[in-house]
């Protein structure tokens, strides 16, 4: 934390630390917004929650909240995404979901950030299942889509402006048994690391019990109250963003310079100098090949924070590359 400047995000702080070694002013606009103001010698610079910045126009993150649209530029792109339809509300879904028939699918709002709305199921799953996930989807947009799961393992590429600044591998939400306690009870005392919080004041965030958490658990025939044998390692989602209290383990240095190559390629195609590129590879020392790997999503406003403080690895101080970008 950042003394005088703790009720900003941890992100926002690492830019004004960052700022201030390099003698710039940084003077706060809006707490609430984290926003700020950047200058020394003449130049200003605005940034909002550390990665909305005069450096990528308007269109960009517009494209990037759209995921229908970013699938689009990708696939132009020649760029690997998943086969998908868009399901709006009111629609009868059933006959657009047949394609999928003996797939697993993730559902998840049109346009959304940081995991919200997103339910993955598992075949096989019923025709309950799919319209109670809908219901969650249609929460967060009047669009849905409706894709085929990827399988492989999900890592979060951070671009900034020519070059990926860091990888994460993100790790579902998850407890350790001990052979003793239940769930919930293990969810209460991994919560009390003083490294997971909310509201993106620290490197992680609180694992929540809530619907999504009750859903995946009884598709593992458990309960916040099932007490998991010693060492079994209990998965409370699928999707693994840190939002939703997911670990984070840096792998900067361990995925082939190719996929790199394919996360700038993906941010140039939207116009994006910054952004996370989530990309599910099957074998990182692979060379990327059709079906091996794809991008689910590409994200306007990426944490720089959780390339700082990994759960587990080496701080990758991504808060650097976003003043050189900016020209300080």
């Amino acid at each position: 934390m950042l003394k005088g400047y703790e009720a900003l995000e941890l992100s926002t702080q690492m830019i004004i630390k960052e700022a201030m070694q390099r003698d710039i002013e940084v003077e706060v606009l809006d707490w609430d917004d984290n926003f700020i103001r950047l200058k020394k010698a003449g130049k200003i610079e605005y940034l909002k929650q550390a990665t909305r910045t005069s450096i990528d126009s308007y269109i960009s993150p517009l494209i990037m909240e759209n995921k229908e649209v970013t699938k689009q530029i990708l696939r132009e792109n020649e760029i690997c995404v998943p086969d998908g339809v868009t399901i709006k509300h009111g629609d009868d879904y059933k006959a657009k979901i047949l394609r999928f028939r003996g797939k697993d699918i993730v559902i998840k709002p049109k346009s959304t950030n940081f995991g919200q709305g997103v339910v993955i199921l598992k075949n096989p799953y019923s025709e309950n299942d799919v319209e109670t996930a809908l219901e969650q989807a249609f929460k967060y947009d009047s669009s849905v889509l409706i894709e085929e799961f990827i399988s492989g393992k999900e890592y979060r590429f951070l671009v900034i402006g020519e070059e990926v600044a860091a990888i994460l591998h993100r790790v579902p939400a998850n407890v350790t048994g001990d052979g003793k306690h239940s769930i919930a009870e293990l969810v209460k005392e991994k919560n009390k690391d003083p490294l997971r919080g909310k509201g993106y004041v620290t490197p992680l965030e609180k694992i929540e019990l809530g619907f999504i958490e009750k859903e995946y658990l009884a598709f593992q025939s458990k309960n916040f109250d099932s007490v998991p044998e010693k060492d079994e390692i209990v998965y409370l989602r699928e999707n693994s963003n840190i939002s939703t209290g997911g670990d984070s383990i840096d792998f900067t240095d361990d995925i082939i310079n190719e996929y790199k190559t394919i996360a700038v390629k993906a941010a140039k195609a939207v116009g994006a100098k910054i952004c996370g590129a989530d990309i599910i590879i099957m074998d990182i020392k692979a060379s990327p090949a059709k079906d091996k790997y794809s991008i689910i999503e590409l994200n306007f406003n990426p944490a720089l924070h959780i390339h700082d403080f990994p759960y587990k690895g080496k701080n990758r101080l991504v808060e650097k590359k976003v003043i050189e970008l900016l020209g300080f």
